[in-house]
């Protein structure tokens, strides 16, 4: 497992990783190919974590299982390892982008833990968030709690003492419900699963339903998404910069990830520029910036 690693690497490493041909394979060649790429920096709580996923078939199989349910059967975009990974890599960097500029998370506030365990949650529960995609994609947040709870108590068995380890465990939980389409995030490391989850709109992801032939805008727009930046903001904590191929982007800025910035409780620290990066459309659309607004304005 690497020890660090950037972000926008990671999302640009996932252009080479084809979801749909892993469908393709038995669950232990499938499972042979994961490997995580998150970085723990100096948290060795949160090293110790990810080893023991990456350690973990019963958890990679889910994710295999998931992808299949999602890309071979119901031909939708991508819910394979290489999603979660890139989700929990979106998460850390959203979560060191709010504690570098002094924003406070939820853990600290309400615990009196430390941003350490802060980290601990917002990656596991992009880990484990998509887990349920392996029983059924209707209520799969549902079924990701069900399996999810065991798996976390055996993972952070030797790493945290109780009480922390059940506030812990109700904290990654209460991620994963809340990343619905109608969730309710009740603390920051909620909020942030909800909005990295939508930032996987990069290239590769959501390519799968064009490439079938699926010629709508959602198939469109999210063909037009070449990459995703996340960085210091001018005016807030976090600077979301998507570039895109042609205008037909603006619809998954404007609509869906919208939606999920809306509600997060983090929506007052994030500023989203979109930037088309092809010489004829930047005439029509150079800089485009999403206006969030407030939830009692939509």
């Amino acid at each position: 497992m690497e020890t660090e690693r950037d972000t926008d690497e990671v999302i640009e490493e996932s252009l080479a990783l084809e979801s749909a041909r892993t469908t393709l394979l038995s669950p232990s060649e499938a499972v042979a190919g994961m490997q995580l790429r998150v970085p723990p920096r100096g948290n060795r709580k949160l090293r110790k974590v990810l080893e023991k996923v990456d350690a973990d078939d019963q958890i990679k199989a889910w994710w295999h299982v998931a992808n299949v349910n999602a890309v071979a059967r119901l031909e939708i975009n991508d819910h394979s390892w290489v999603h979660v990974q890139i989700v929990a890599n979106i998460a850390l960097k959203l979560l060191r982008q709010l504690t570098k500029h002094g924003v406070e998370p939820s853990l600290a506030s309400d615990f009196r833990l430390t941003a350490n365990e802060s980290e601990v949650v917002v990656v596991l529960a992009a880990l484990l968030h998509d887990v349920g995609m392996s029983v059924h994609r209707r209520d799969h947040e549902d079924w990701s709690l069900f399996l999810a709870e065991p798996k976390l108590r055996e993972l952070l068995e030797d790493v945290y003492e109780e009480p922390d380890r059940t506030v812990i465990v109700s904290e990654v939980l209460q991620a994963i419900t809340s990343h619905r389409a109608d969730g309710e995030p009740l603390s920051v490391e909620a909020g942030i699963l909800r909005v990295a989850d939508a930032l996987d709109m990069a290239k590769g992801r959501s390519r799968i339903p064009f490439e079938r032939g699926a010629v709508s805008i959602h198939a469109l727009s999210a063909a037009a998404i070449d990459e995703v930046r996340i960085g210091d903001g001018q005016s807030r904590p976090i600077m979301v910069e998507i570039v895109m191929n042609n205008s037909s982007g603006i619809y998954q800025v404007d609509e869906l990830l919208k939606a999920k910035l809306r509600g997060s409780g983090i929506e007052q620290y994030v500023e989203v520029v979109a930037r088309i990066d092809t010489e004829a459309e930047k005439r029509l659309v150079p800089v485009y910036h999403l206006d969030i607004g407030s939830p009692e304005s939509s």
